[in-house]
């Protein structure tokens, strides 16, 4: 059992760096309209939405990248905390995995995973690191 949890898990690994090795920038990814891939980026706040409460809890809001694309963050705030103190015109980093979207996409699996088997992801505000 052991065994097979050890396989899962490397290749998930595998599988998250084959994507990465793909799309390695986000603008890559959203040219190409290609999901499942690990970003990393930094954009400015502004939009805050509402939070999702609807199963696990997101905290929601739009970055603009220095690309011009605006991209929906949606943290998943029951695996990690959520950022208090964002506010309009902040400058928030990101690492976690794209979605493709007409609307720019979205960048979720912005948290460690509490099994193991995905890339852990963060959000950093003002110095301070939220996985």
């Amino acid at each position: 059992m052991r065994k097979l949890s050890l396989l899962i898990f490397v290749s998930s690994i595998l599988l998250q760096l084959a994507n990465f090795a793909e799309a390695s920038s986000l603008q890559e990814a959203y040219d190409n309209h290609k999901s499942d891939v690990q970003v990393k980026g930094g954009g400015v706040v502004v939009r805050i939405l509402n939070d999702d409460n609807k199963g696990s809890r997101h905290q929601k809001f739009i970055l603009k990248l220095t690309s011009g694309i605006t991209i929906l963050i949606a943290h998943n705030i029951d695996l990690a905390p959520r950022i208090n103190s964002i506010i309009k015109g902040d400058h928030v980093q990101f690492y976690g995995e794209y979605e493709w979207s007409k609307k720019g996409g979205v960048v979720h699996w912005t948290h460690k995973d509490p099994k193991g088997y995905h890339v852990g992801g963060w959000l950093k505000h003002k110095g301070k690191v939220y996985q």
